[in-house]
């Protein structure tokens, strides 16, 4: 969804300040690397989901101090004059490069890397945080949900359960992570995806009876209509429905179930539709789904799942707990130098990164290999050198946005790279239960000296 929008002020003070800084240091012009990574999954999760690219890209495009934002940030005396003209002419410049829309990460996987000077690049950090923590926490938890699905369909119902815009960024993660439909109207407007949803409690309740109830519907949106049957009595919906449908000269569609014991209902239902010789006829529930719900629904005669709540808060992990670091700069002779923060246990590791994943001869995932170095070039020979699939793809070359990471098909290229790349994982990272990460992440530093001057 682009937006004409600016997003400059999507972002912390700090960052304004430290440009201000950097400004009145002669550092402002230093050639910077920033890098995204999680130092850790959120607890128990085994692998994390890359989403959230093509926002990015929108955000960076939109990223511009108009009049209005220099107003606002001279009228609030947030930084001085000079830094304000500077802002007036931002456009980001630089580079960046990440692994692709719908691959898998572990900890230390360098998921973004950002390249510019200091004060392009570290103005960023918020809007891009802001995006890959919601986004991929959004699409890990439709990823686990569609595991437990078994390939029945899953669709994205969660707007009323978080913020309007968030809702529209959490339909388009899910698709990321294997939803096939969301019932936001926005979201089937900007990026395509397809819009599912027919009545809810309130149209039953308004009409005298569910007869009356269901033959509107019908009328309305056809026989092949999914009619909800538990207002009331359910066996009497789904008798109900089945003659509503038949009534207008075709079979149900289907009967969503939104309440109850799922699970002994779907047997019933079932059994009820095909003693109605209604065996055309699918089952959808709902009601607050999660992972472990879809799960143990797995032996029922369920055909698809709608979810809700669980799927747009991350299904208990909201945040996909990445960090936005510098790890190379340039220091007063010229030369980039690796860096890196050393505080306990927020700890990170210096010097540009490079990843591929090594592959057993099975096309199997064994290690996630991320090479650390000042020489790009290098990197690239090693993980070359250990037969690893690269990871990383150019998104920003030169202030220039690729195109093809969110143009027309790039959502459903990330849905099937997502589904390719976990499909190479080993087996232990489909299980819904806590674990440790489904791969081990190995470091590589090429110049360990640069460790050994900075510890001096």
């Amino acid at each position: 969804m682009r937006t004409t929008a600016s997003t400059a002020l999507l972002t912390d003070m700090y960052e304004l300040t430290m440009i201000e800084g950097a400004v009145r240091s002669g550092t402002a012009e230093r050639r910077s690397v920033f890098e995204v990574f999680a130092r850790r999954l959120p607890a128990g999760r085994r692998y994390g989901v890359v989403a959230g690219t093509a926002r990015i890209l929108d955000a960076v495009e939109a990223f511009r101090f108009g009049p209005a934002e220099i107003d606002y940030l001279g009228a609030a005396g947030v930084v001085s004059g000079e830094t304000l003209d500077r802002l007036a002419g931002y456009r980001f410049g630089g580079d960046i490069t990440g692994y692709a829309e719908g691959e898998v990460f572990f900890p230390g996987s360098p998921v973004l890397t950002v390249e510019g000077t200091f004060a392009d690049a570290v103005v960023l950090e918020t809007v891009i945080l802001s995006i890959l923590n919601h986004d991929c926490a959004v699409a890990a938890a439709a990823s686990r949900m569609t595991v437990a699905a078994h390939g029945r369909p899953c669709l994205e119902m969660g707007a009323r359960r978080t913020h309007e815009a968030a809702a529209v960024a959490a339909a388009r993660a899910a698709v990321v992570g294997g939803f096939a439909g969301t019932s936001v109207l926005e979201a089937g407007r900007s990026y395509g995806i397809r819009a599912i949803g027919t009545a809810a409690h309130s149209f039953t309740l308004l009409h005298d009876d569910e007869e009356a109830a269901f033959a509107a519907q019908v009328a309305a949106l056809g026989p092949g209509t999914t009619l909800l049957v538990d207002t009331y009595d359910v066996p009497r919906g789904v008798e109900r429905a089945v003659a509503a449908a038949r009534a207008a000269g075709g079979e149900l569609g289907a009967v969503r179930l939104d309440s109850g014991d799922l699970v002994a209902q779907a047997f019933t239902v079932r059994e009820q539709l095909d003693a109605l010789g209604a065996t055309s006829t699918r089952i959808t529930v709902t009601s607050d789904l999660d992972e472990y719900a879809i799960a143990a629904l797995g032996a029922a005669p369920v055909d698809s799942y709608g979810v809700g709540t669980k799927l747009v808060t991350g299904s208990g992990h909201p945040t996909a707990e990445l960090v936005y670091k510098i790890v190379v700069r340039e220091d007063a002779e010229g030369r980039m130098e690796e860096v890196a923060k050393a505080s306990a246990s927020k700890t990170s590791m210096g010097g540009h990164k490079v990843a591929g994943r090594v592959l057993d001869e099975a096309g199997r995932a064994v290690e996630e290999l991320v090479v650390a170095t000042s020489d790009v070039a290098r990197a690239r020979t090693e993980i070359e050198r250990a037969g690893a699939r690269p990871l990383q793809v150019p998104l920003v070359v030169g202030g220039e946005i690729v195109e093809e990471h969110r143009g027309p098909g790039a959502l459903e290229a990330a849905a099937q790279r997502h589904l390719a790349s976990r499909a190479e994982l080993p087996y232990q990272a489909w299980r819904l239960s806590e674990g440790e990460p489904a791969i081990p992440t190995r470091h590589v530093d090429l110049d360990p000296r640069d460790d050994e001057r900075r510890a001096r």
